[in-house]
């Protein structure tokens, strides 16, 4: 079948949730993919920052088929080991104490959300606009895109104020004594790459500490060395009590987590949170494949030195059209004074995979093994297409 016959069963048969591009891509190698008719195609955009690794990288490969041939699934009833050694390997690499394994960024953080809840027994969760934190009916709530509410309010839970990112007399402002929870993203992706002041979450871990608020930080886009550290809230030297976690983390494979200090994780006994599919043998395998290779080739300090040339490189652009760069690591967004989405059909016409958040800024979150060659070739294209 050709590419409109295949785009035509989406047509005839799919639930209408996503506006696609016109591709049908077929296979990939590295920091490149190819489609059904043959064209190839700069990755960067990485599966919505979750191919880390890029396409075929061949030890997560063999991970996945080694562990395919002995077990896929076996439910959470039962231990397996991937499960149990990535657990002990991703603790010991940060400051929590206790791991949850999930399906998705959003799953992470709907159980990250009754998890303060019921360890604090309130039932108010601040957030920030422009947030995005997953479309499940409470962690739509959560996300600060009004927008995305409108339809579901008859339905939506009480108890999620939505204040400024970036802005801590705001959060002061919405404490009250019912407060559970704030959650934030230590650089906003889908609000369009937004990175706070230095002072922002420290002031949030302090609030935090004064008022006895459980303080989570959503790394689903910014973690497993998105932004240059393994998680994004190194960058300002904060200690969270629950950080969730997904995309980078099996490079490809559906996995989220949840990551707790002792303390607040003590409140979950078992019966209140559960899941048939988190944890499997499989993403696990996978996930243990991505901290092996992180360590053998230096994934981040490629991300902080490519990073940094792509920003600079992006910066050099001197045009009318470009209001900011900015970003941490590979997780950059260029910000246009106009509408960005005719920038992605062109680029993906001249062989380049990108996308547009927030009406206007052009994102970028590439695989992590990109090189500066790769860069170059981009951003020359880039410039004459803008």
């Amino acid at each position: 079948m050709n590419t409109q016959e295949l785009i035509k069963i989406e047509d005839d048969y799919f639930i209408n949730t996503f506006t696609r591009q016109p591709v049908v891509l077929d296979h990939g190698e590295g920091v490149r993919v190819t489609d059904i008719d043959g064209n190839e195609y700069l990755d960067m955009f990485a599966g919505i920052a979750v191919n880390s690794l890029g396409h075929n990288n061949p030890k997560l490969v063999k991970a996945i088929q080694d562990q395919a041939a002995k077990l896929i699934h076996i439910s959470s009833i039962y231990y397996n080991e991937p499960a149990l050694i990535y657990a002990k390997r991703l603790i010991d690499l940060t400051s929590f104490d206790r791991i949850f394994y999930a399906n998705s960024g959003a799953e992470a953080n709907e159980g990250a959300i009754k998890l303060a809840v019921k360890y604090t027994g309130k039932s108010e969760i601040i957030s920030t606009v422009d947030s995005f934190h997953g479309r499940t009916i409470m962690t739509l709530a959560a996300t600060g895109h009004e927008e995305y509410h409108e339809p579901f309010k008859s339905i939506m839970p009480q108890g999620f104020i939505n204040v400024p990112y970036n802005d801590l007399e705001a959060i002061k402002n919405a404490i009250t004594e019912n407060t559970a929870a704030i959650i934030v993203e230590p650089i906003q992706g889908e609000g369009g790459v937004h990175v706070p002041d230095v002072e922002y979450l420290k002031g949030i871990e302090a609030i935090c500490r004064e008022k006895g608020i459980v303080f989570i930080v959503d790394e689903v886009q910014t973690g497993f060395g998105r932004c240059g550290t393994l998680f994004a809230h190194e960058l300002f030297d904060v200690k969270p009590d629950i950080m969730t976690m997904a995309k980078g983390i099996g490079g490809g494979v559906p996995m989220g987590g949840i990551l707790a200090t002792e303390k607040i994780a003590s409140a979950f006994v078992p019966g209140d949170h559960g899941t048939t599919f988190g944890g499997g043998p499989l993403v696990c395998a996978a996930a243990n494949a991505i901290l092996d290779e992180f360590a053998d080739k230096n994934i981040l300090d490629n991300v902080n030195e490519v990073g940094g040339y792509f920003i600079s490189e992006l910066k050099k652009l001197d045009k009318d059209i470009i209001a900011d760069v900015r970003g941490k690591g590979l997780m950059i967004g260029l910000e246009l004074t106009k509408p960005g989405a005719e920038y992605v059909d062109k680029l993906r016409k001249a062989g380049f995979l990108i996308n547009c958040t927030a009406g206007n800024v052009l994102r970028f979150v590439p695989p992590l093994i990109i090189t500066k060659t790769d860069i170059d070739e981009f951003v020359e294209a880039l410039d004459e297409i803008l």
